[in-house]
């Protein structure tokens, strides 16, 4: 039916835009049948052939694939209410939308991009109406301390803390009743991680979705606010800012080696002590288990942050992750009632209909392997299981042996300790265990050895469990090993010696401007 309507459409002049002042190139039919290709090949499974956000996947995502016929834009550079600019669904097409289901598309050449945009406005008689023209931002007034200040009453004015939270981390009281204009529910954005905003990060994009709303979404245009003098032009920027002092700085880089370090004192005691704070933490990344049924398309976890410390005779790891409930919690029963027959399309049921609780779990295999084989991603197999420690908010650590997804087995050893403690939308969770326990079926961690380790998270406010959650793939954690008498004598041998030879250099071409000097007395 998508092909019929072209003709349709192109007959009626709905791509004939040339006549405004400033418009894009008109598209033809040809652009247009092209655009069809391009779009029936990439596009078409999420947003469906009418693009309605209807296609064989769509309901397996959350927030659903955009209604090219409804013509909702969320990320754009012109007012509420009003479509994109071409430029616009073009930055779509090239960023995608971090956040979402939408990626970015670096395979399509520029004459495609221009053909599927072509395609997509074909869907919708809005785009008969004169093309719409970009907002003026107006400038970056740039800013110190006082901004910031300005920018968290802004904060407060406007009353953004109510979605967000206090912290930013989507956990605010509004946060588990938000839906969007299909009545769906949403999430709302954290804004400690910036590199899932779905319009990009940085002040100046934090300041463009300020002004111009996400449409279709609970997030307002503060234009409107700006017109009516609740804030002014200058605190907006101050806000974009304050909103973008909330994250990092910038995406957290990833890598595969998370280093133990090596301490001479007492190991962290909770999940607070300050000794972690002189530990680099490394990022793992998580994503929906979609390997085996029941799956998680959607996941609220996204990401870890996890440090690492011995001292040659037991190891302490701490994990941290944002959620922005402290499940079991009955607040949020209105958002595990929504998202559950929503989002879980593949029928399997939900593990239970009362507040369930957060989990998370730390695989490793049952031995040091050799070379790079590991077990099964998904918590071993049968023939090759794996050493986890698994915890959640109600029964706390638990060492256990896996044989697969759900496949556990309590081990009585009690060789692990751990703590955790929410706040603000954020677990931190230490788990302590002896390098050895003695028994020769469970993991020694040796120094000196990269070791496989995985995580598993899940969110009991989202009907999520140890099955149907997040998952990394496999990384390695490194004890350090203890520094030989060698590794402090080396550099002080190498400093002793730079002097010796500087002395020594110093003192020849001393002796030879004196040789000069004399030589030259005695010519005069």
């Amino acid at each position: 039916m998508a092909s019929s309507r072209v003709p349709i459409l192109l007959a009626s002049g709905l791509l004939a835009v040339s006549a405004f002042p400033g418009a894009p190139r008109a598209a033809t039919a040809q652009d247009v049948q092209r655009g069809k290709a391009v779009y029936d090949r990439w596009c078409v499974e999420c947003h469906g052939a009418e693009g309605r956000g209807d296609g064989s996947a769509a309901d397996r995502m959350l927030p659903r694939p955009r209604d090219f016929v409804q013509a909702r834009y969320q990320v754009r550079t012109t007012a509420s209410g009003e479509l994109p600019t071409d430029d616009d669904l073009r930055r779509l097409l090239e960023a995608g939308m971090p956040g979402t289901a939408m990626p970015a598309w670096p395979n399509l050449g520029q004459a495609e991009r221009e053909d599927v945009i072509a395609y997509i406005k074909t869907f919708s008689p809005f785009f008969e109406d004169a093309p719409p023209a970009a907002m003026d931002f107006g400038s970056d007034p740039g800013g110190g301390d006082a901004t910031l200040e300005s920018g968290r009453e802004a904060y407060r004015r406007l009353e953004c803390w109510k979605c967000h939270g206090d912290s930013g981390r989507g956990n605010g009281q509004s946060a588990p009743t938000l839906e969007d204009w299909r009545n769906l529910p949403i999430r709302a954005a954290d804004l400690t991680e910036p590199w899932a905003f779905n319009g990009g990060m940085g002040v100046h994009a934090v300041h463009t979705r300020l002004l111009t709303g996400l449409d279709g979404t609970p997030m307002p245009a503060y234009s409107d606010a700006l017109e009516s003098e609740v804030v002014t032009a200058e605190e907006l920027w101050h806000l974009a800012r304050f909103v973008d002092a909330m994250g990092p700085g910038g995406e957290p880089e990833v890598s595969e080696l998370i280093a133990a370090a090596r301490s001479d004192g007492d190991l962290p005691g909770s999940p607070d002590d300050p000794v972690w704070d002189a530990v680099r933490p490394s990022y793992v990344p998580l994503v929906g288990q979609v390997i085996e049924a029941p799956r998680q398309f959607s996941p609220t976890v996204d990401g870890a942050w996890v440090r690492a410390m011995h001292d040659g005779e037991e190891l302490a790891v701490l994990v941290e992750w944002n959620d922005p409930s402290e499940s079991p919690d009955a607040g949020w029963d209105e958002w595990q009632a929504k998202i559950a027959p929503v989002l879980y399309a593949d029928g399997a049921p939900v593990a239970s209909e009362a507040p369930m609780p957060d989990g998370l779990a730390i695989q490793f295999p049952p031995a040091v392997p050799d070379g790079m084989e590991r077990p099964y991603l998904l918590m071993g197999d049968a023939r090759n299981p794996v050493y986890l420690w698994h915890w959640d908010s109600e029964g706390g650590v638990t060492e256990m042996r896996a044989r697969g997804l759900g496949e556990l087995e309590p081990l009585d050893g009690g060789w692990v300790d751990g703590a955790a403690a929410w706040d603000d939308g954020r677990w931190r969770l230490m788990i302590r265990r002896p390098l050895s326990t003695g028994d020769p079926a469970v993991l020694t961690f040796e120094e000196g050895v990269a070791i496989p380790l995985g995580i598993f998270a899940w969110d009991g406010s989202s009907a999520e469990d140890a099955i149907r959650g997040s998952i990394s793939s496999w990384y390695f954690v490194y004890l350090e090993e203890p520094k030989s008498a060698g590794v402090y004598l080396i550099p002080l041998l190498a400093a002793a010696l730079t002097g010796v030879l500087g002395f020594a250099v110093a003192a020849r071409a001393q002796r030879r401007a004196e040789g000069s000097l004399e030589e030259a007395a005695q010519t005069a």
